[in-house]
């Protein structure tokens, strides 16, 4: 049998690409290397699966720093919305938190992953467990796939095998094997949406203080703010992590840069004097250590006093007002210096992979081979977090999947 369509890869993106292309009466094979599909979108959104974001096309791509250009036409066929009302009317009912971030509303990724098998099920397309070794073209295009297990002859395959972070479920980048193989070029993956790592201590023994409510500014070593955002912070035994640095760290460029955290930015700083002021009067008789309690989270009082050489035993009331103007400075601008990203297996998302000026951006076919088309996290795109990551699969596989032709 020659398959219209051979899909490479069982998360997200190959999944919905191959439900699309079956519901236009194409003939679907997926091909999963894994035992079970889904195996990444199960821990996404930490095991509750953060499916899209509810917001406009055009704030998707506000929301993507590599490469949003080049996704503005599948984003503006297929928006939130329409997956929203995909997985709702296909019995996955969705709710929206914070920040836009929609998740099921049993709060399970399994119910998001349950779904997508049933309607790949109902759509008739059939699934393999096989690793898919190499495809094979001729100067016509794609010829078919060959597998672990023997050929299989195909018109056209869509390749979503997505990156190499998390390699435990499957993601070893063999997708971008099989692209170079044909003569795709590939942008180096990094790990993006990944912890940092830092100089000196500071982070390490603030470990496991998680901030709410921090400003976040990343610069560059000559200065230059490359982002800035506001939101969690948690420090750890290696450096930082949170939804704030993990979205800054899409931005780190080279050497020398730094974070600097405004853990007050609800107070300017006339109110943050007063604030400090009124503490001082109110903890006089205490030492400085004591005085601040109600100002800063314990655990990070002895660094802040270090980082000022004050002296933890010092009385309140005999702080300078010299002293007190390098707290308030301190406060709004506390540096931590980052020496690097944790290893890419730790990241949630892989930067890079095949270069996007390779692929036609309406329909994902690639501009070297006839017949190959690519979804996901394979290309080199990616987002912040807060679903945005997998509306750009849902997007990409979806513009895929209605541009194969129907021979029949």
């Amino acid at each position: 049998m020659k398959w219209d369509v051979v899909v490479i890869g069982g998360g997200p993106a190959g999944m919905y690409g191959a439900i699309h292309a079956a519901r236009r009466g194409l003939s679907v094979l997926l091909l999963e290397a894994n035992d079970r599909l889904g195996k990444k979108l199960l821990i996404t959104g930490k095991g509750r699966c953060n499916v899209t974001n509810y917001c406009s096309a055009a704030e998707v791509l506000q929301n993507i720093p590599r490469n949003g250009k080049f996704l503005y036409s599948a984003l503006q066929a297929h928006s939130p919305e329409n997956v929203m009302e995909f997985f709702s009317s296909n019995g996955c009912a969705l709710k929206t938190e914070r920040g836009n971030r929609v998740f099921p509303v049993t709060d399970r990724s399994h119910s998001v992953l349950e779904c997508l098998r049933n309607v790949m099920h109902s759509s008739g397309v059939k699934v393999q467990n096989i690793r898919a070794v190499e495809i094979i073209t001729d100067a016509s295009g794609v010829q078919g796939v060959n597998t672990a297990d023997g050929f299989i002859s195909c018109r056209t395959v869509l390749l979503a095998t997505g990156g190499v972070s998390y390699p435990s479920t499957g993601s070893t980048g063999d997708g971008y094997r099989m692209a170079k193989a044909l003569g795709h070029t590939l942008v180096e993956p990094e790990g993006s949406l990944v912890p940092l790592e830092t100089a000196g201590d500071d982070c390490q023994q603030m470990q496991g203080l998680s901030l709410r409510n921090v400003g976040v500014r990343l610069l560059s070593g000559k200065g230059k703010l490359l982002y800035k955002d506001f939101g969690e912070l948690l420090f750890t035994h290696f450096g930082v992590s949170g939804p704030t640095v993990l979205s800054a760290s899409a931005h780190l460029k080279g050497e020398g840069c730094k974070l600097l955290l405004d853990l007050k930015p609800a107070l300017d700083e006339r109110k943050l004097n007063d604030r400090i002021l009124r503490d001082l009067e109110m903890y006089k008789n205490r030492t400085m250590e004591n005085a601040l309690t109600d100002l800063l989270p314990r655990s990070m009082i002895p660094v802040v006093l270090r980082k000022l050489d004050i002296p933890a035993d010092l009385q309140a009331n005999s702080l300078t007002k010299q002293q007190r103007r390098s707290l308030i400075d301190l406060l709004k601008a506390f540096p931590v210096e980052i020496i690097g990203k944790r290893p890419v297996a730790e990241a949630i998302i892989t930067s890079g992979g095949v270069k996007v000026s390779e692929i036609d951006p309406k329909t994902m076919e690639s501009k070297k081979i006839k017949g190959l088309y690519f979804a996901g996290e394979i290309m080199d795109c990616d987002a912040y977090t807060g679903g945005f990551n997998l509306q750009i699969a849902w997007s990409t596989a979806y513009a895929a999947a209605m541009a194969i032709k129907n021979d029949h």
